[in-house]
């Protein structure tokens, strides 16, 4: 399937967005910019899509849904192939990427009916002559601002629940990742040609993003970094343009007493080192505590000395984000932190070695900071109430890892782990499974994508009530009886003032 770009051969215009390979420098594509008009244009199709998307109703967009799946599912190599040349990951890494958003988009577009749909719900004491019902409708058109790391699965994210849901997308693919975005709006108009701008793709920079921020959008779904998640909320802002933040994370894993070490050092080094570090779920502290720290640290030290950046993942996608990688490792050295495996330093080009760093202080950046990178932080704890502590005390709150071999003991450590979701004896674990909400706290945002949450985000809820016979005698009336309220007090009296 060709992308909408123009051939490499021909010299950009004015505003031309330029995509590269990062472990070549060759070019991807190269992309017109939009700039507000487009986005107006964009948006205003969109509105007109969405009402006949709507009216489809939930069995017609599931048959639509589940012609793009097929179509996604059919051409998942050539994906993969563009997301490995845009994004730098290996190809199988692109692969797995992919084949978790289709499962999403089918589970989705299953369960929107069961969740969204009309329900009857119990009317009470004051409207008990009354019949209630609540439904879930769709907002119409729900802007996207997608992110580089994980460029089909992370916007599909807010894109296939917002379809799902009953509404037109409008999304603007990150300036890294411009071709991906594309294909994907290519592949939709494949699948689903009757409405083709029910899902649209306008490549573009900040200046994109900021118009579609402003173009009166139902919704606006963001993810990215904290900095500039709140220049979205600004824009947005000037038109009560409601909001989904998700804004990255330091997560911590925890390895307790009893923890199998060989299984938590295998989760922390792919949790932390897979897809270059560029993983805003991925591990980048460990708390282990005494009784298996060096144990832990060794078996860390040995996996990760067989890793070959290039090969075990790819370059870092932004050259500014090695930049960063290397500073957070100097300041941890710095500060008293040294290099406990992995390359003595991240090297100088897009292709990172893997950084283990022990003893760092936690008020080093490369603890403080999302370091976005293949370093991890080991440090050792007294116990897990300890480790517990340090993990919660960090601003960010996405996700979080517990190793116990205790299920009570996990468990319990997992509930009380500040983060919207962690996983116990694995990593990443719940973003696979499309029933589990996804989303942070604190610096890493608000609002959930995935799983009855992640529909109910792209709604909004309508409640409607409906007289079934009068009252014989009117409360909510001009006319209602002297006495009547005071009858009603007795009542409420009666049956809630007994308890105490």
């Amino acid at each position: 399937m060709p992308l909408a770009a123009q051939p490499d051969t021909a010299p950009p215009p004015a505003a031309t967005l330029e995509s590269t390979d990062p472990a070549t420098g060759e070019v991807v594509g190269r992309f017109p910019v939009a700039d507000a008009a487009a986005v107006g244009a964009a948006v205003d199709r969109a509105r007109t899509a969405a009402q006949a998307w709507a009216a489809l109703g939930y069995d017609g967009r599931r048959r639509r849904l589940a012609a793009w799946r097929g179509h996604l599912a059919r051409h998942l190599d050539e994906l993969a192939d563009l997301v490995h040349r845009e994004n730098g990951k290996p190809h199988e890494d692109a692969v797995l990427e992919i084949t978790l958003a289709v499962d999403h988009l089918a589970w989705a577009a299953a369960h929107a009916r069961r969740v969204l749909g009309p329900r009857r719900v119990r009317a009470g004491l004051l409207a008990a002559n009354h019949a209630a019902s609540l439904e879930y409708q769709p907002l119409g058109v729900v802007g996207v601002i997608g992110p580089w790391n994980y460029p089909v699965f992370t916007p599909m994210g807010s894109i296939a629940y917002a379809l799902a849901a009953g509404n037109a997308v409008v999304f603007k693919p990150s300036e890294h990742t411009p071709a991906v975005g594309v294909r994907l709006a290519e592949s939709w108009r494949a699948a689903v040609p009757d409405l083709p701008d029910v899902l649209q793709a306008l490549p573009g920079d900040g200046a994109t993003g900021a118009a579609l921020c402003r173009a009166g959008v139902g919704k606006l779904a963001f993810t990215g970094s904290a900095a500039t998640g709140r220049r979205v909320m600004a824009a947005c802002a000037e038109t009560l343009t409601p909001v989904l933040m998700e804004l990255g994370g330091k997560d911590a894993m925890i390895v307790d007493d009893d923890a199998d070490v060989a299984a938590a050092a295998d989760a922390a080094v792919w949790g932390a080192m897979s897809n270059a570090g560029q993983t805003c779920i991925g591990i980048e502290r460990v708390y282990a505590t005494e009784a298996v720290h060096d144990a832990f640290v060794a078996e860390v030290t040995r996996r990760v000395q067989r890793l070959e950046p290039g090969t075990s993942y790819g370059p870092m996608t932004m050259a500014a984000q090695a930049d960063v990688v290397r500073r957070h490792v100097e300041d941890a050295v710095a500060a008293g932190g040294r290099i406990g495996a992995g390359g003595t330093d991240p090297g100088t080009g897009r292709t990172v070695a893997p950084v283990v760093l022990l003893d760092v202080p936690e008020t080093s950046a490369a603890v403080r900071e999302e370091t976005f990178g293949p370093t991890l932080t080991i440090t050792r704890v007294r116990d897990a109430e300890e480790a517990l502590a340090l993990a919660n005390g960090n601003p960010h709150g996405l996700a979080g890892a517990v190793f116990s071999r205790s299920r009570r003991r996990a468990l319990d450590l997992a509930r009380r782990m500040r983060s919207g979701m962690t996983s116990v004896n694995s990593v990443l674990t719940f973003a696979a499974v499309p029933a589990l909400p996804f989303g942070g706290v604190g610096e890493s945002g608000f609002g959930r994508i995935h799983g009855e949450d992640g529909l109910r985000e792209f709604t909004r809820a309508k409640a409607i009530t409906r007289q079934r016979v009068p009252l014989p005698v009117p409360l909510m009336s001009f006319d209602r009886p002297a006495g009547a309220t005071a009858a009603l007090a007795r009542f409420v009296r009666l049956v809630h003032g007994r308890h105490r």
